[in-house]
């Protein structure tokens, strides 16, 4: 297919889950004009060069969005920051230009209940275009809140819902690694959770699912720990000295009036064993489901993020939730 007659994006934020998002959309024959990224040593290079993969044109990266944004790209992907507060402005940019948005910022996976300003703010400017914005991934966006909720469609009566992940963050980029703790003593760690270390999303989550399932949370409760090594664990990034911070275990859960729950249990530290992502639903039957492995989060969330551009593309202007758009699959080429 000639690239004019091809869907086009660009790429906001090219690090490396931007990169792995490009590499997929172009391998579904997405058409990218550009990229846009504040790192000095990306300025000015090919989109195509920095991602490691082939695009017809001059699509180049730039720290000015406004020299892209405006050719009004059918979709805009973005993956900057975790922050919704801190991307805000950067998707109202690419929502006024008239473009889809599907981001990975986890604050904007669910919002209504944990950032209704920015949520509302949002919102309103992509009615105002004609166009939508949703924010996922593998999680928040799929394993631990919109996959438990598909699973409860054959409940006639459910009490409960326990999502558990565990991730061997070995396998994972040296961001996440330094994101869980990896490497640091407990003292160390205590203060990173007090700057905001951690998984972000797990409140986001935890109302979504709520959302799937019609249920008013009157009590949230979340813990957050460090996971210590029992042993040295080394990988291409990190080493992990016994009773040093190989990771973090974060809880949350929620309550209801007439007392169902829902519990969300993610643990992602170096060395894991059996990584999984188990969901068991308990209520007129007993369900567990096992995902061996469990999702590989880089590999998962660029997947997720390309493989719903058909559904971005018919959604309701607005901002979207997981939860909102038509069920997504796979795609192989659009």
């Amino acid at each position: 297919m000639d690239s004019k007659n091809k869907l086009t994006a660009v790429q906001y934020g090219v690090g490396p889950i931007g990169q792995r998002i490009v590499r997929n959309a172009v391998s579904k024959g997405i058409h990218f004009i550009g990229g846009v990224d504040i790192d000095p040593s990306k300025v000015g290079e090919r989109l195509d060069d920095i991602c490691e993969t082939k695009i017809d044109g001059e699509a180049k990266i730039t720290d000015d969005a406004s020299s892209l944004l405006p050719t009004s790209p059918d979709v805009v992907f973005h993956s900057t920051v975790s922050s919704v507060e801190k991307a805000e402005s950067q998707l109202l940019e690419a929502l006024e230009a008239g473009s889809n948005v599907i981001t990975t910022c986890e604050e904007l996976s669910h919002p209504w209940q944990t950032h209704p300003g920015p949520a509302e703010r949002i919102d309103k400017v992509a009615r105002e275009n004609g166009v939508a914005c949703v924010a996922t991934g593998i999680n928040p966006g799929f394993v631990m809140d919109v996959l438990p909720a598909l699973l409860s469609t054959p409940f006639g009566h459910l009490k409960s819902v326990s999502v558990t992940r565990i991730q061997n963050a070995s396998q994972r980029r040296i961001p996440l690694q330094q994101k869980v703790g990896a490497g640091l003593s407990p003292e160390s760690f205590e203060e990173k959770v007090a700057d905001g270390a951690g998984h972000v999303g797990s409140r986001e989550s935890l109302e979504m699912v709520a959302d799937g399932l019609g249920w008013s949370l009157v009590d949230v409760t979340s813990t957050i720990e460090p996971v210590i090594a029992e042993a040295p664990v080394e990988n291409a990034y990190t080493e992990v000295d016994t009773g040093n911070v190989a990771g973090v275990r974060q809880i949350i859960k929620g309550t209801t009036a007439n007392g169902k729950e829902i519990s969300l249990d993610l643990q992602m530290y170096a060395g894991a064993n059996r990584p999984r992502d188990e969901i068991k639903l308990n209520g007129n039957q007993e369900i567990v489901v096992t995902v061996n492995n469990g999702y590989h989060g880089d590999h998962s969330t660029a997947a997720v993020v390309t493989n719903i551009v058909r559904e971005i593309l018919r959604a309701d202007s607005g901002l979207n939730t997981m939860l909102d758009i038509t069920l997504p699959a796979y795609q192989e080429v659009y």
